[in-house]
């Protein structure tokens, strides 16, 4: 992106940029393993989207379950395009990891009598296997212990800093990050942290749209950052629109209050205006089933009585269940004149969690070598179509462990040793990279333009309306034109007088937006069939033989955008450093797309058989 040039630098053996669970946890074993680690993180430590995870953890830690239960209840939720291997690696490292995270400071709550970790049951599970804490506050309690933890073990932090731009050494591996610190002292404005191996764990891109539970830094910056180094991105079209979200108004913009799906899962359930409980018959599970169908429940029937929101019953729990159980939720309510206590609670779909986004292998590596992420703005294979509730902190916590054995070279769960990335200093000269140690030079060409920052609701309105919970090819087109118009208006100005926006955090991260939602668009308007959360209402159903496989795209070296996907459901391997589309499979069908939507026959794409990295 357009920005100054770096003013200043450090050094260090890894770079993890996020902190929550994903990179707090790879911060921590990467520097329990000697490695000189840095975090960035856009705000505090403490402000991601980790602290707001209600429900809680997913593992099968209790008296009867298995992991082998856990990953079918995955694979179901995932609609047919979860990786089995990815799956089963999560679910059996899963309990011991959530016990290192115990070990690291996390506090659940126990049964006061048998000590016992207490468990809860959410959507898409059959059995309780979510572990919460402070009532429905597990991921502030996850948050502080690795904070915690963090600062306790010494690891330099850079706080209040975007992140910019991937910097590539001569033979195109990591070598580290430009980013803009947000405040003033030693190091502020524009600078840079050289290491061979950066992690992205920067969260969510919930801000592309109008009405999200995620923070306000969750600007796809992470996804943004990746396609611009030309890494692969995948399934970014299944994005989670979470059912019961605290119902503000039509008008309502921004982070939206959360009620959790622990909600349900202790026995409250959804009516609507009338008391009809229109879930039952619509699934076994009722209340209880997976993500997508009950935010598809709850569209159908604000569709068939033309309201704008259901409602949440819950006044059989009686005051005191409410407030230790969930006096997160309790408070939040209150705080917007409703009492769950005594009165219903209004509650509709909002966006939530990025099923897709930066394509890894089980190690979690990238396409781009020494590049790495983990946590929602990666995409390992896990969730599939939908993510199974609760799963999210635990893939963070299990890959977040693999990536640090990667880097570290030392044995992950299964006893095998890591190779190891090495910690030796890159070679790094030309443009865009550090210069040979004396620091990071500018990108010798220019930057594309940059958007000005009210763009941002532009972007967020546009993708409500053509791109959020239904979508069809009028709505996805329309989408697809508006942002392309909002893109070229932008490149106009720099190509005639050389003008763009004025580089700030707030212009950077609304040209982030923009990446992110042209190319989830594009990748949306490929996939003609409803699975998972993505729900094309011209194509209403699931469509197995053509499109049980997954959509890879990836921008080239002159921004056009190469679109394929894979030949089956298996999620094909990682590559770093291989060419666009090498080990993919077979062209998508219809022609590539540009990001604007436009096609673009020239798009190369190459194509080997496809397999898969066990490793």
């Amino acid at each position: 992106m357009t920005a100054p040039a770096p003013g200043w630098a450090i050094d260090a053996d890894v770079v993890v940029v996020g902190s929550g669970v994903a990179g707090l946890t790879a911060a921590l074993r990467c520097a329990a393993a000697g490695r000189k680690t840095v975090v960035v993180t856009k705000a505090r430590l403490d402000a991601g989207s980790t602290r707001w995870a209600q429900g809680g953890i997913a593992a099968a830690l209790g008296d009867g379950d298995t992991p082998e239960q856990h990953l079918d209840d995955t694979l179901v939720a995932g609609a047919g395009l979860c990786d089995e291997t990815a799956v089963r690696a999560l679910v059996t490292e899963g309990p011991d990891a959530v016990r290192r995270l115990i070990g690291s400071g996390a506090r659940f709550d126990t049964d006061a009598g048998t000590g016992e970790i207490l468990l809860t049951r959410e959507g898409g599970h059959h059995r309780r296997r979510i572990a919460h804490a402070g009532g429905d506050a597990t991921g502030a309690e996850i948050s502080r212990a690795l904070v915690e933890a963090v600062r306790e073990a010494g690891v330099e932090t850079v706080e209040n800093a975007l992140v910019l731009d991937l910097m590539k050494d001569v033979r195109g591996r990591t070598a580290g990050v430009t980013l803009h610190v947000m405040g003033e002292g030693q190091r502020d404005g524009v600078g840079a942290v050289r290491a061979p191996a950066v992690v992205l764990a920067t969260g969510g891109m919930g801000q592309v749209f109008s009405a999200t539970t995620n923070p306000a830094v969750s600007t796809g910056d992470g996804v943004a950052l990746a396609l611009r180094a030309g890494a692969e991105v995948s399934d970014l079209e299944f994005v989670q629109f979470h059912p019961t979200v605290l119902f503000l108004g039509p008008g309502a913009e921004g982070q939206q209050p959360l009620v959790s799906e622990a909600v349900r899962g202790e026995g409250a359930y959804l009516v609507d205006a009338d008391g009809v409980r229109f879930m039952r018959g619509q699934h076994e599970l009722a209340e209880l089933a997976p993500r997508d169908i009950v935010a598809k429940g709850i569209m159908r029937r604000m569709r068939e009585t033309g309201a704008d929101h259901m409602y949440l019953d819950a006044r059989h729990f009686g005051a005191e269940m409410w407030e230790h159980r969930f006096p997160t939720i309790l408070a939040a309510c209150r705080s917007h004149g409703i009492d769950p206590v005594t009165e219903l609670i209004p509650v509709s779909p909002a966006a939530h969690y990025a099923s897709g986004g930066v394509r890894t292998d089980l190690r979690g590596r990238t396409t781009v070598p020494g590049l790495y992420a983990c946590g929602e703005v990666a995409c390992t294979g896990v969730h599939g179509a939908n993510r199974l509730a609760s799963n999210s902190l635990l893939e963070g916590l299990v890959f977040a462990e693999r990536i640090a054995a990667d880097i570290s070279g030392t044995p992950d769960s299964t006893g095998a040793a890591r190779a190891g990335t090495g910690t030796g200093p890159a070679e790094t000269t030309g443009t865009g990279t550090p210069d040979g140690g004396s620091g990071p030079v500018p990108d010798a060409a220019p930057g594309g333009p940059l958007l000005v920052p009210e763009a941002r609701y532009e972007i967020q309105r546009i993708m409500t309306a053509g791109a959020g919970v239904l979508r069809s090819a009028a709505s996805l087109a329309g989408a697809a034109a508006d942002l392309e118009r909002l893109h070229t208006t932008a490149a106009a100005e720099l190509s005639v007088d050389g003008k763009t926006a004025e580089p700030c955090v707030e212009s950077w991260e609304a040209t982030n937006l923009l990446l992110v939602s042209r190319v989830l668009v594009a990748v949306a308007r490929e996939r003609e069939e409803t699975r998972g959360c993505h729900w094309r209402e011209d194509r209403p159903d699931r469509d197995d033989e053509h499109w049980r496989r997954h959509l890879v795209a990836r921008l080239g070296p002159d921004a056009e955008l190469a679109i394929i996907s894979t030949d089956t459901a298996d999620f094909p391997p990682v590559r770093p450093g291989a060419r666009a589309g090498a080990g993919t499979g077979t062209d998508s069908p219809g022609a590539s797309r540009g990001p604007a939507g436009r096609t673009d026959a020239s798009a190369a794409v190459h194509h080997d058989p496809p397999r898969r990295d066990n490793s």
